[in-house]
């Protein structure tokens, strides 16, 4: 059999990790037209077909399956050998790739990358937003962000932030007329600014504790947002209370826009950990990043709201 084109077996594996060809042409650079005809190529070519299409999804076949166990693993290693070569230039080069919410990018991704990215024109870096516990490797993620250090075995975590304590607070004119809560429990009778869950689609639970007691609590509201700075801009407006990061809710209630309750129950959670693979040879540019996020005891935690 003729040699394959390395470029159509990237494209494939591309398909088949998103299932998706929109996606996996928006990875490409390409267009879906040029990416699905490519594709139809390809199993031309090979005799066999390797993925199953509908109008509402693309999944591989058993030859697909088996094709991608074979082909993927090596086309990262060989795009892991290439970005490695950026070593031997006198600056680092690369796009490093990293997914974590938008919080933790923007009160710690963002203000520590950001002057490395001044300091080394050739690196990138790429964000991508998502609550869920993410599979780096499988997305092709170079690292991402969770809170905690709890990571796969073949990962490594480092802390990059303090601990995590989240707040409640809702507006003086939505508490207007309102009794404040006194108890978590209280804040099923109000009305609260819930987030959807990526992982598993449910809503989250706020969780409390108070003297080694934990108590979790399942609100209700009008609104629900999958973004942090929407459910805070949504308690400014007025719609009920918000369960976010204390940090970016303290500016709102020291100039009074935000009225905070049950302080004594507001919970910290460990910091957030960045968390990346572990193999034999990591890439100069996330080397760079590794070190441009790591918490040292005493760094100031930088919040843009």
């Amino acid at each position: 059999m003729a040699k394959e084109n390395l470029n159509d077996l990237q494209a494939f594996v591309a398909v088949a990790r998103e299932r998706s060809f929109t996606r996996a042409a928006a990875q490409l650079g390409l267009s879906r037209s040029a990416l699905s005809h490519a594709m139809l190529a390809l199993e031309a070519r090979l005799r066999v077909r390797l993925l199953t299409r509908t109008t509402r999804s693309v999944s591989v076949t058993e030859a697909g399956a088996r094709l991608l166990e074979a082909v993927a693993p090596r086309l990262d290693e060989i795009e892991l050998e290439l970005d490695s070569l950026s070593a031997l230039r006198d600056k680092p080069a690369g796009t490093v790739r990293i997914t974590a919410h938008d919080h933790a990018i923007t009160s710690v991704l963002w203000p520590r990358i950001q002057p490395l990215l001044q300091d080394y024109p050739d690196v990138r870096v790429e964000f991508s937003v998502d609550y869920a516990l993410t599979d780096i490797a499988a997305h092709r993620f170079d690292a991402g962000v969770r809170v905690g250090d709890r990571v796969d075995k073949d990962m490594i975590a480092v802390r990059i932030a303090p601990d995590l304590r989240m707040a409640v607070a809702a507006s003086p004119a939505y508490l207007t007329g309102r009794p404040l809560p006194l108890v978590p429990h209280d804040l099923i009778d109000h009305r609260c600014i819930n987030l959807r869950l990526a992982t598993n689609g449910g809503l989250y639970a706020w969780d409390f504790e108070r003297e080694g007691k934990a108590i979790s609590v399942r609100v209700s509201g009008q609104t629900t947002f999958n973004n942090t700075f929407l459910m805070l801009r949504a308690a400014l407006d007025g719609m009920g209370f918000a369960f976010v990061p204390l940090d970016i809710m303290q500016p709102h209630i020291d100039e009074g826009r935000l009225v905070p309750v049950l302080q004594e129950w507001w919970p910290s959670f460990p910091g957030y950990h960045l968390y990346y693979a572990n193999r034999r040879q990591i890439p100069p540019a996330l080397v760079l990043v590794i070190e441009a996020l790591r918490w040292r005891e005493g760094q100031e935690q930088v919040c843009t709201t």
